[in-house]
């Protein structure tokens, strides 16, 4: 079975079941991408576009885009947006559709200091739900990304 996999991606170089479009990343966000690809046998990147503000990965696994852009916005925190668009119709009449999964990371690192509705807080843990403690208070608050980007 391993050995049709590596067969098909070879035969096929310009197959792809969607792409993972990254912007404004950090390398930190390359390698961990990086990393991830690599552990799995079953995905492959047929095609790499270099764009102004970020990358263009043609993935070979719609199940591993959807995966790894959660992963990223759970480690790195930021804005996920997954979407779907029809490709073709199979034999069977069923529809194949492509998956574009756009991340783009926070502004803001650990450790920043920002305005958050008014009250100076210190950043202190970005993933799937963002920590801060106020400076005035010394409280650990619970910030919402949306508050980040204003």
């Amino acid at each position: 079975m391993e050995k049709h996999k590596k067969i098909m991606k070879l035969s096929r170089p310009n197959y792809f079941q969607g792409v993972l479009q990254l912007r404004d990343v950090s390398g930190e966000v390359l390698d961990f991408v990086e990393n991830q690809i690599k552990k799995r046998d079953n995905v492959a990147v047929t095609k790499t576009v270099r764009l102004p503000n970020g990358f263009d990965l043609y993935i070979t696994s719609q199940k591993f885009i959807r995966i790894i852009g959660k992963k990223l916005k759970d480690s790195f925190g930021g804005e996920l947006k997954i979407s779907s668009k029809l490709h073709t119709r199979n034999k069977q009449g069923k529809d194949l559709y492509r998956v574009n999964a756009l991340f783009r990371p926070l502004k803001h690192k650990r450790g920043d200091i920002v305005t958050v509705r008014g009250d100076e807080v210190r950043l202190i843990s970005l993933g799937r739900k963002i920590f801060a403690k106020n400076m005035k208070t010394g409280r650990k608050v619970t910030v919402r990304s949306s508050d980040l980007s204003a």
